[in-house]
């Protein structure tokens, strides 16, 4: 009897090809009960829990990113494969539960016989039967069983059956190990030579070739004389194309259409994050305006009113607020991914973004940064290589997201002439297009320097699988969605929370009870002149003096300078600051009353006037580039790993965009443009 089983709780542990319903399987298994960890050392998340209690099996499930063999091609592979041998929480598993897709057997059996081969005990689940017998064929599981001499099970991930069975197998294969002496599994890595990796392949079409069997024999003849099978080469039915899938790629992956439906696919996704989550994020919005007004009212006009209304409140409200883009943006991704169309999406746009470094997968995640860069860092996640995940969360803020809409539309206002509106609507455009070309230098520069700045090496390279079109299921994209949406509450917050708390300290205190000429003013506007003293009188207020002499090549004073600051808490706070700094008491027309009061500001040092062209056109510029989010910076710190990565986003972006602002503002006055 082996007495170190007998003592603890088994492992089991989950491996499988990506698209082979590993997840779907642990999803039956583990029901809401687990937890999403990285592993030890890095930022490998994978999954822990315990088997469901109506099942009676007590062991640890572990769920860990796909793998399509033992031969890692990438770090975070070479963290999954090396946590098979001997996971640091866990150890060795007790049983190894590996998924294949049954349609593509010859490519996914190669994990299970290298886990054989290794030593471990495995069972195999074979999934995605449905697209099998649509070729009219099945596998022969007894035949297989024997040639792989382990346990093999068919599971329907769409309806759960077959997880009857694999419970029970489970079960007679733990009872298994506690009765009989096992030996640790040990490394291939002495097999993995080219040769022997030609050899098993070879071996795993002869076995493939001896259990799939055809399950009407007429009609599998009149399926095959439809079937076009894109390579010549593969002329074994199980190796053959699904019928459907070879219809709608030859639409969907045309040579000069499918990028047109690229596009289009791409675009709704992009417009349905931006506009569907707009009424529900000013659902949040209201309410947590509502809380803080309410609180306020109930507590008074005092410090820690403040406290709890502006800083706890409104913190939270700025964590929460983003809910609505992430959950419809793991949605969409969830189910193009489970129609099989993310990988194809990802392959089309591969080799122009590998100009820049990254790959097809970068896309999707650049796309949503321009609805918000919170949710596209979380996107990122779908980049299996570690390198090309951190360059694409490197360069995500410079996409020109939402919240920069508010400070570009008051910049833009400014610079349009009152009778000639449409030139705004040109100007907008400007900028956005600006924008994109601005951040594909600015990639390319980056990926230039990228082994000092990611300081991650990733030989690997772009091995995408495609797999057939198929339903996909809607309640396992759901429960993902949620999943994601609570890690990012869970990790994200807590950060969000504590610097908007930084942030509330530094534009309240230390004036936090401004004494104002109260005469002749409405409720409304004693309360908007507190808060213009407020902030004027605030620590910001002095780390905005302090910064002057930056401020000054611009042709900006320290006014500018405290709007920026408080602008970390939010880019669209730039414009609520200005309004305070510059004493816009109007709410009905807040805007308006603020151009005018930007158009009469002097500069307090020179007198001139402190917004012209230049100086406007300059902090468009500056806004462009720079990294003005508290929330990005604390999302890009947790899909990280670190704040190393982040604080050289902030340094990198803030000094690129100071210095663009500079020579902008200087050169249109040399052109005698202010």
């Amino acid at each position: 009897m082996n007495i170190d089983v007998a003592k603890r709780i088994p492992l089991i542990t989950l491996v499988g090809p990506p698209n082979s319903g590993k997840t779907t399987l642990f999803n039956y298994l583990s029901g809401k009960n687990f937890k999403t960890v990285n592993y030890p050392g890095s930022t490998v998340e994978y999954y822990t829990c315990k088997i469901q209690d109506k099942y009676n099996i007590d062991a640890n499930l572990l769920d860990s990113p796909g793998i399509i063999s033992l031969n890692p091609n990438s770090p975070d592979e070479e963290v999954t494969v090396n946590s098979l041998y001997n996971h640091p929480e866990f150890g060795v598993p007790d049983l190894v539960i590996a998924t294949a897709d049954a349609s593509q057997l010859s490519r996914h059996l190669l994990l299970t016989k290298q886990l054989l081969t290794a030593g471990f005990r495995v069972l195999l689940v074979l999934t995605m039967r449905d697209l099998l017998e649509k070729k009219g064929l099945k596998v022969n599981t007894d035949k297989l069983s024997k040639l792989l001499r382990c346990d093999v099970v068919i599971v329907n991930g769409r309806t759960g059956k077959g997880i009857d069975e694999l419970i029970t197998t489970i079960e007679r294969n733990l009872k298994e190990i506690d009765t009989k002496n096992h030996s640790e599994p040990y490394s291939i890595s002495d097999q993995l030579s080219k040769e022997n990796l030609l050899n098993l392949y070879s071996e795993i079409e002869s076995l493939t070739r001896a259990v799939i069997e055809p399950i009407d024999f007429p009609d599998l003849e009149k399926v095959n004389k439809n079937i076009k099978i894109l390579n010549p080469v593969l002329q074994e039915p199980s190796l053959q194309p699904d019928l459907f899938t070879l219809k709608l790629d030859k639409v969907l992956l045309h040579r000069k259409y499918g990028l047109l439906f690229f596009f289009l696919i791409m675009t709704t996704m992009f417009t349905s994050i931006f506009w569907l989550a707009d009424p529900f994020m000013t659902l949040v919005d209201d309410f947590f305006s509502y809380l803080a007004q309410t609180s306020s009212a109930f507590l008074g006009n005092t410090w820690y009113s403040h406290l709890i209304s502006d800083g706890l409140i409104s913190g939270t409200g700025s964590v929460l607020v983003f809910l609505p883009q992430i959950l419809i943006l793991f949605l969409i991704l969830g189910l193009l991914e489970d129609t099989g169309y993310l990988a194809r999406g990802a392959m089309m746009i591969d080799k122009p973004l590998s100009k820049i470094g990254l790959n097809g997968k970068s896309f999707v995640p650049m796309l949503s940064g321009f609805a918000c860069a919170i949710p596209a860092m979380l996107a990122a996640r779908t980049i299996s290589n570690k390198r090309e995940r951190l360059l694409t969360i490197f360069i995500i803020p410079l996409m020109s997201c939402s919240a920069r809409l508010p400070v570009y539309v008051l910049l833009v206002a400014f610079l349009t002439p009152s009778d000639k509106p449409w030139f705004g609507g040109i100007l907008l455009a400007s900028i956005y297009v600006f924008s994109i070309i601005s951040s594909i230098i600015v990639a390319s520069l980056i990926n230039k320097f990228s082994k000092k700045l990611i300081r991650t090496e990733d030989n690997s390279s772009f091995i995408l699988e495609l797999p057939a079109y198929r339903i996909p299921k809607l309640k396992v994209v759901l429960k993902n969605s949620y999943i994601n949406a609570l890690h990012y509450i869970k990790r994200a917050g807590p950060i969000i929370l504590v610097l908007s708390l930084i942030i509330w300290f530094l534009t309240y205190m230390p004036n936090h009870s401004p004494q104002i000429d109260t005469a002749g003013l409405n409720q409304q506007e004693i309360i908007q002149l507190e808060k213009s003293e407020r902030l004027a009188t605030s620590y910001a207020a002095e780390l905005g003096k302090s910064i002057q002499p930056i401020m000054t090549p611009l042709g900006m004073d320290w006014r500018i300078g405290v709007s920026l600051i408080a602008a970390f808490a939010a880019r669209e706070v730039f414009v609520s600051s200005l309004a305070l700094i510059f004493r816009v008491t109007d709410d009905e027309n807040i805007q308006s009353s603020l151009l005018t009061a930007m158009q009469n500001a002097k500069n307090q040092q020179t007198g001139e006037p402190l917004f012209t062209t230049a100086t406007v056109i300059g902090l468009v510029v500056f806004f462009v580039f720079a990294l003005q989010c508290i929330s990005t910076i604390a999302v890009s710190r947790k899909e990280t790993g670190g704040w190393r990565i982040p604080m050289l986003q902030l340094i990198i972006f803030t000094s690129t965009a100071y210095l663009f602002t500079l020579i902008t503002v200087n050169g249109l006055k040399l052109l005698g443009i202010n």
